[in-house]
């Protein structure tokens, strides 16, 4: 794999891990960045993400990081290296010998990425959790509900991914860019909790002005008015409907074939939202989700299909741009976003080929009999 995209020649250890720091990895990688990853051989609880998306562009090394000599090697990877990302719980790197103290006294310059959900530090630092836990605590699993429901976890999305692997490597970019100045490297502390908590910058700032109403379900974008919702088709597939701006709302109307309604506040006044709701809703459970995507094809009503995953990558729109990739048989996202001078190249699976160890420490400074040696020992597999 020959690293194309703004980011090449920056290279990257990572330590494997689950979701987040893969995620911002394969980012990193996408965009042209040489990334090692090395894999936790050795130990019965040893993680190595599974094969498809998140691990993308990366070479691997499986290393005993129990084995001073698999440390070591770590050590010196680090030390030619722009960038180290670790998933470990706070302190456990330290333990190991691989912390930031360790690894920047070899390399002032090395940008070291510390990727939990807690923070390093705080009365949580050191307890378990997932997506929705961090999700919950920031204040953004709340507002996703129906109003009268129990929250709904949006996946892992905007713990794990959004405000973790993705600001991650927002965070790493931006010590790499200030390291141009400086010359010297810096610890970055990337915590899902506070990831999250970056998303509801607008939410607070309309609930300053009293523009967002605290419980779920009752806002304008959250479900509560009639022009920004979801609704059932007649085949059971559904349309999403974002008509903010009053001559998208009547663009809806003109598609709907519904006319304006003395009767009912205007549109916008959410005492009349129900009653919106209910004639929209009727029209469109009249035809199917593909004759509405039809009709609303070429409008600025701002309606469009709900498409799942699996058919997202087989629309007009995401064709012509090439949005969808195919790498081993799996449909996967291309790289985002795009360069007009250095273009990512297309992205390959993980060890392209098959992974070499003694190759790919060679393009690491690592000589093929120390490799050799390395193998024998069992301090890599």
């Amino acid at each position: 794999m020959t690293p194309q995209g703004p980011l090449a020649g920056i290279r990257v250890v990572e330590v494997a891990s689950l979701a987040p720091a893969p995620f911002g990895c394969m980012v990193l990688a996408d965009l042209g960045a040489e990334v090692l990853r090395i894999d936790r051989a050795g130990s019965s609880a040893a993680i190595t993400p599974p094969a498809g998306p998140l691990d993308r562009g990366r070479r691997t090394v499986a290393v005993d990081l129990k084995d001073p000599e698999g440390l070591a090697l770590v050590r010196e990877l680090a030390a030619g290296a722009d960038v180290f990302v670790e998933g470990f719980r706070p302190g456990v790197a330290e333990r190991l010998g691989i912390g930031p103290d360790d690894l920047l006294a070899l390399n002032e310059r090395l940008v070291y990425a510390r990727m939990t959900g807690w923070g390093q530090d705080g009365p949580l630092a050191h307890t378990a959790g997932h997506d929705i836990n961090y999700i919950a605590l920031a204040g953004v699993l709340q507002p996703i509900a129906r109003q009268g429901e129990r929250p709904l976890p949006p996946l892992n999305l905007l713990g794990d991914f959004a405000g973790g692997g993705l600001l991650m490597a927002f965070g790493i970019l931006a010590a790499l860019l200030e390291r141009n100045r400086s010359g010297r490297g810096q610890v970055v502390d990337a915590a899902m909790v506070d990831g999250a908590s970056l998303f509801t910058a607008f939410m607070r700032g309309m609930h300053a002005v009293g523009l967002w109403q605290e419980e779920p379900g009752t806002n304008a974008l959250d479900g509560g008015a009639a022009f920004y919702d979801t609704y059932e088709c007649a085949d059971g597939g559904h349309v999403a409907v974002g008509c903010v701006e009053p001559q998208f709302f009547a663009q809806l109307l003109a598609g709907l074939d519904l006319k304006e309604d003395e009767d009912l506040p205007y549109y916008v006044d959410p005492r009349g939202w129900d009653a919106w709701r209910g004639r929209i809703a009727a029209r469109f459970r009249t035809r199917t989700r593909a004759e509405w995507a039809e009709v609303f094809a070429a409008s600025d009503a701002c309606v469009t299909p709900v498409l799942s995953p699996w058919e997202a990558h087989d629309h007009p729109h995401a064709v012509a741009r090439g949005s969808f990739v195919e790498i081993d048989g799996v449909i996967q996202p291309a790289p985002a976003p795009r360069f007009s001078r250095t273009p990512a190249a297309p992205p390959a699976a993980a060890d392209h080929g098959g992974r070499d160890v003694v190759s790919t420490l060679a393009d690491w400074g690592i000589g093929p009999d120390r490799a050799r040696s390395l193998i024998a020992s069992e301090a890599i597999a």
